[in-house]
């Protein structure tokens, strides 16, 4: 089976961007199939090209299981709505355009969001190719734009809620991370319908979980090279590692640094980069126990996990309802104990609660995360308990070959039935 794939990043060098696609097709190629990617141009970790990549739209690559087609993103800052807008829209035309000139005779397309602009641009070349077309949600947009405060005016939510609802209407079938996501995108399909209109909807919406490779992230010794390069060594770590983004509510982290800066064997560390870690970074001046470091190569994912004593995993109010951190199930494999500031009765919370791998706290509440940090540093055979109980948890899920295989699967159903009824790009 050939298949290509739309994904806003596709950066294997690098953790932890890519690292869901990177997978996927490093599964999909071990059974067999050839894969082609249409991706953006390396700019993630500095939203800005990386050095050499720069003087060209468009780049082409052969590798032994298909082939890699990257186009230019047009960074620009988060949250400048508007510009963000004009540079979805000139990524995803050449996305569109590459997809459909390409060589590649596929025999299903599968695009992922954010950007939910790679939809149609997904939906667009499967019409085209006269193929199945799977959209993947990583996160619900636009809420996660409405709830950041990044979206607002009435008519500009209600144009995103039409492309959003019209792409999935669209769509063959629909894969979201977890129960919560599945149950807001059929919502969104069933609206209005009944019977077996409302049914059909809702079936094409399928809950395949990302992953976790647990053979490659296991408990490690806290002491490591990662430690005695920044200074740790000897120190109880708290440690956010992961996209310093919009999303998350890291003002926390310094909430507690703050309150704790009299403690002077405990560090604070932001691993990552993202559009809001030059603010945090202004926003920490004169905390000597905050450490930023840099996104470090994928290769290196599992001696940082391995470094902290504890993960931090905060989440903006509203935000665990849309969106699922892919943080989360790494920490667990690690076998460390989690603390997350996030709304009760979502998927973060309700995972580190069945798993009995940390403590969540509500949003936005520094004392309670603070206090929930305090806890389990102070309790380190508790901590420890916890860690175990996580790696436990994911070491039952399933592995990257088996979710490759589901997507495997699901793209050998669509095309079984492709003589019955097709998605069709429309709105109501």
């Amino acid at each position: 089976m050939n298949l290509l794939l739309l994904c806003p990043h596709f950066e294997p060098d690098m953790a932890p961007t890519g690292e869901v696609m990177t997978s996927i097709v490093g599964e999909l190629a071990g059974l067999g199939h050839r894969l082609d990617v249409v991706t953006s141009l390396p700019w993630y970790r500095r939203h800005a090209l990386e050095v050499g990549w720069d003087g060209q739209l468009v780049r082409h690559e052969t590798t032994p299981w298909g082939s890699i087609t990257r186009v230019h993103p047009f960074p620009t800052d988060k949250r400048n709505l508007p510009a963000r807008a004009v540079a979805f829209g000139g990524f995803t035309a050449l996305a569109t355009w590459e997809g459909l000139v390409s060589r590649a005779t596929p025999d299903g397309v599968l695009a992922m969001s954010p950007p939910l602009t790679l939809g149609p641009a997904g939906w667009a070349v499967a019409k085209a190719r006269r193929v199945p077309f799977v959209f993947n949600i990583q996160d619900v947009f636009p809420d996660v734009a409405v709830e950041l405060g990044l979206l607002s005016g009435r008519r500009a939510i209600a144009a995103a809620s039409w492309l959003e609802r019209t792409t999935y209407l669209g769509a063959d079938a629909v894969t979201v991370l977890s129960d919560d996501l599945a149950d807001n995108v059929r919502a969104k399909l069933t609206r209005g319908r009944s019977g077996s209109a409302a049914r059909h909807q809702a079936d094409k919406v399928r809950v395949i979980p990302n992953f976790i490779d647990t053979d490659w992230i296991r408990p490690e010794p806290h002491d490591n090279r990662y430690r005695a390069e920044h200074g740790l060594s000897g120190k109880r770590v708290v440690m956010y590692a992961g996209n310093v983004g919009l999303s998350q509510a890291l003002d926390l982290v310094l909430d507690a640094a703050t309150a704790l800066r009299h403690e002077p064997d405990i560090a604070f560390v932001i691993n990552g980069g993202g559009a809001a870690r030059p603010e945090l970074e202004r926003a920490a001046r004169g905390l000597g126990n905050v450490h930023f470091v840099d996104m470090q190569p994928k290769a290196r994912l599992p001696e940082v996990l391995a470094a902290g004593d504890v993960h931090v995993v905060p989440l903006k109010r509203g935000l665990a309802r849309s969106s699922v951190p892919s943080k989360l199930y790494s920490v667990l494999a690690a076998g460390r104990p989690i603390v997350a500031s996030v709304d009760r009765g979502t998927e973060v919370a309700r995972t580190i609660e069945r798993a009995g791998a940390g403590l969540a706290v509500g949003p936005d509440d520094p004392e309670a995360f603070t206090k929930a940090i305090v806890r389990l540093l102070d309790h380190p055979d508790e901590a420890a308990a916890m860690g175990a109980a996580g790696r436990r948890f994911v070491e039952s899920w399933a592995s990257p070959r088996v979710v490759a295989q589901a997507y495997e699967a699901l793209f050998d159903e669509l095309r079984a039935r492709r003589g019955g009824f097709h998605g069709e790009m429309r709105g109501g």
